[in-house]
């Protein structure tokens, strides 16, 4: 609106303050939610260059799904990359002074999560490797006391509450990289550490067969844990304590 000369400077005044009302009423419904220093959406910035804007991984194979994971398993591995007992540089530089309960909230943000999965890898390898990394999951080894994945990871391996993790969406790298670090010794978990004990049994050859057979797997209609089922599992684990 144009103001003549001869408008009072208080009018004129009123005009210009009612005007800038306006404006940061506008600008504060345009804020998205993640501006807001108090939002979970706020928090979980940091994680979403590398997991997904939802949690569902990235196709750079080295960033895996979090999305669904029971939230004890995520807190759990929250805290080790926060107390250095996992290492993963920029995983300990980004939750290094995080407390407890911050933590524990993000985790059970990403485990209500549902996004859908990425593509999953073509294999890479032959028919028999893929034949030997399925047996592997679904019945295991008993000749080398290797029970199968799903005893653990669930029927449809998306995990078991509280603290195993689901395997389905998970890039083959991923895999072969985090089997690989348990069985150096460069990961591991609550005492007894039973993928310690799983891994140690295991050769290079059975490392990239399960990782292969896995990252091919078509993703579940419902990604959701299996309830826990300490009867089920092969031995005790410390991570479902």
């Amino acid at each position: 609106m144009k103001l003549l000369a001869s408008t009072p400077a208080r009018v004129i005044a009123w005009v210009a303050a009612s005007a800038l009302h306006a404006l940061a009423g506008a600008q504060d419904h345009a804020v998205p939610a993640f501006s807001k220093v108090d939002s979970m959406e706020a928090r979980v910035q940091g994680c979403v260059t590398c997991h997904g804007q939802s949690g569902q991984g990235t196709n750079s194979g080295y960033f895996p799904r979090i999305a669904g994971k029971p939230a004890s398993y995520l807190y759990n591995q929250l805290v080790a990359f926060r107390d250095g007992t996992r290492s993963y540089a920029p995983m300990n530089y980004l939750v290094a002074y995080l407390p407890d309960a911050y933590l524990r909230e993000m985790a059970e943000h990403y485990a209500k999560l549902r996004p859908p999965f990425t593509a999953r890898t073509p294999p890479t390898v032959d028919a028999a490797t893929l034949a030997r990394g399925q047996a592997l999951v679904v019945t295991g080894d008993r000749a080398k006391t290797i029970p199968a994945c799903a005893a653990c990871h669930g029927k449809g391996l998306t995990g078991m509450e509280p603290g195993i993790p689901g395997l389905v969406g998970l890039r083959q790298t991923y895999i072969v990289g985090q089997l690989t670090s348990w069985r150096v010794g460069e990961r591991n978990a609550a005492s007894p550490d039973c993928m310690k004990r799983i891994v140690s049994r295991m050769s290079d050859a059975d490392i990239t067969a399960v990782a292969a057979w896995l990252a091919s797997q078509e993703a579940p209609t419902d990604s959701s844990p299996d309830s826990s089922d300490l009867v089920r599992m092969p031995f005790a684990c410390g991570s479902q304590r």
